[in-house]
């Protein structure tokens, strides 16, 4: 996803909750690294896993080529069983298996593109696919929902940018962390990185999110020109 730089439009920072990530300080003096879920994030909410994608596109091609193919054969079948004959290409093939021995170099490439082109159909039935979304935890109509990963760090970007003394920042929303490089041209760094880890930690807890990633800020100074 993109990573946003630049400035952000103003919103209330809110108030620490108690679902606020607690964070542990990295042997960096400007860093902070958390890897602590965030209370509550266990709850039976937290089992629910991520967003199905509907996965039209690959299912239009996969369904397109089956009936395409099934009516051939099935064409074929028939005319043959009307005493015709056989299609050129069913001669052809059964020609083809009949001679080719297996170790051939085009019968092993064309076996080798079927099972690659198996697999990747398994693997797109089997997982769930939409990773740009993030599950949010259910509230009390139990509507299920989701936040969009670009929009979360849009989020906690503007929230950073409230930060007395931050210049720019770059938010990355991964699934599992937060990583954030912000640039301070004024102020301490460490003073800086606080100021951001409780801030962005509010931000995170504010999402809603069942799983809510660790965070880790990188503050540093602006390249001196020239």
């Amino acid at each position: 996803m993109n990573e946003p730089v630049g400035e952000g439009t103003e919103h209330p920072s809110g108030a620490v909750r108690a679902d606020v990530i607690e964070l542990d300080q990295s042997s960096s003096a400007a860093r902070y690294e958390s890897n602590r879920p965030t209370p509550g994030a266990d709850d039976a909410d937290g089992k629910a896993g991520r967003f199905w994608s509907w996965r039209r596109i690959p299912a239009a091609v996969v369904a397109a080529v089956l009936l395409g193919a099934a009516a051939l054969l099935l064409y074929d079948v028939v005319a043959v069983r009307a005493d015709h004959p056989a299609m050129y290409w069913r001669r052809w093939l059964a020609g083809q298996l009949a001679t080719q021995p297996l170790n051939n170099t085009w019968v092993l490439v064309g076996t080798g593109v079927a099972a690659v082109v198996g697999l990747w159909l398994l693997l797109l039935a089997l997982t769930p696919g939409l990773r740009e979304v993030l599950p949010m935890r259910r509230g009390p109509a139990r509507v299920r929902a989701g936040l969009d990963r670009e929009a979360a760090a849009l989020i906690l970007r503007d929230r950073a940018l409230e930060v007395s003394g931050v210049q720019s920042v770059r938010v990355r929303v991964r699934r599992a962390k937060v990583r954030v490089r912000a640039v301070s041209h004024f102020r301490e760094l460490d003073d800086v990185r606080a100021d951001l880890d409780t801030a962005l930690g509010v931000g995170i807890g504010e999402l809603g999110l069942v799983r809510p990633p660790a965070l880790s800020v990188h503050v540093r100074r602006p390249k001196k020109k020239g």
